[in-house]
């Protein structure tokens, strides 16, 4: 049978197409630096700029990026996601600069295979940050969300950003369909097998959101995501959506925020104990710990490690998280850990 006939789900491959993916198929219940993906902003302008709402997380640009990542690399750094933030880039009804050339995402896609090339590059796909109207999709004229127009959109966003040298797309934008429009035009464009698409499988609609949408400007500019983005109450929708996104063809899962729905984490888990599956430690997740350790309510890396471990226990075989660089200086050999 040809590679062309065969349905996205049967296509192996991508899933396995890079050591680190590998090593996510073997899971156990202990932390090493492969079961850690890096969460970065992306922008424009030369200097190094620290989230007020995040402190101890910054935006990086292509200009200032690669001495920041050098010394993470060094302690083990395996995993990376990008977030474009479009700063005086303009935003329109469609996001069309979420894959200009003047997208900063696109601008440093070659720049990090070229600097790090052992280094695992996943890139957010969503429109949020590049649309005028702050949501994940295309909308119709009475402010619904019009399905087919965005995911033939979004499917363009992955399909840039793997030929700009993405490993893995990860659609953040739940539409309905878009894993299948995904894999579509990858498989169209001869990377079908090559690049890896990681689902936000199980995205909830969560106020642990809002530091991120803060930094990265894409807050909804009317009503919210609650029509796409899942009830927080809602097991049912959460299996329902995973099943979806596996026949459509995925490569690896994710729950999205972490610690609030560690019972959609195992019920995953167990429903496709085959499919890594990824756990998103959300911006508000962060700041609330940042915050206490600040405050003296706890210690840090004692919790740090509690939370983690509930992680893996529920059966994530990766968390993304922005505390990356602490747990790096946690586990290197060379730290007083």
């Amino acid at each position: 049978m040809k590679a062309s006939n065969l349905e996205s789900k049967h296509i192996l491959h991508s899933g396995i197409s890079h050591p680190v993916f590998r090593l996510l198929q073997t899971p156990n219940v202990e932390i090493s630096p492969h079961n850690l993906m890096y969460p970065l902003f992306i922008g424009s302008g030369r200097e190094v700029e620290e989230m007020k709402s995040m402190p101890g997380v910054h935006k990086y640009s292509i200009h200032n990026l690669r001495p920041s990542l050098e010394p993470l690399v060094a302690k083990g750094l395996r995993m990376v996601l990008l977030f474009g933030i479009s700063g005086s880039l303009p935003k329109d009804k469609i996001g069309r600069n979420a894959d200009s050339a003047q997208n900063p995402v696109i601008q440093l896609l070659p720049k990090l295979r070229l600097w790090f090339p052992d280094l695992v590059i996943a890139t957010d796909v969503c429109l949020c940050p590049y649309t005028d109207h702050g949501h994940c999709g295309i909308m119709n004229s009475d402010g619904t969300i019009d399905n087919d127009a965005s995911i033939a959109r979004i499917a363009e966003i992955a399909l840039a950003y793997a030929k700009a040298g993405a490993h893995i797309v990860a659609p953040s934008d739940m539409m309905d369909g878009r894993i299948g429009a995904i894999k579509s035009a990858l498989r169209g464009s001869g990377l079908g097998s090559k690049v890896c698409v990681l689902s936000y499988s199980a995205k909830f609609a969560s106020g642990f959101y809002g530091p991120f949408r803060d930094v990265t400007k894409s807050a909804p500019q009317f009503s919210d995501r609650k029509c796409y983005q899942l009830p927080p109450g809602s097991r049912g929708l959460a299996a329902r959506a995973t099943k979806r996104d596996v026949e459509e063809g995925c490569d690896m899962l994710m729950v999205k925020p972490g610690l609030a729905y560690l019972d959609i984490v195992k019920q995953t888990k167990d429903a496709y104990p085959e499919y890594p599956l990824f756990v998103y430690q959300v911006s508000g997740e962060y700041a609330m710990l940042h915050h206490a350790a600040q405050a003296g309510a706890l210690d840090l890396g004692a919790v740090l490690d509690e939370v983690l471990l509930s992680m893996r226990r529920a059966g994530a075989d990766c968390i993304i998280t922005y505390f990356t660089p602490l747990i790096l200086d946690r586990l290197h050999p060379r730290s007083k850990y």
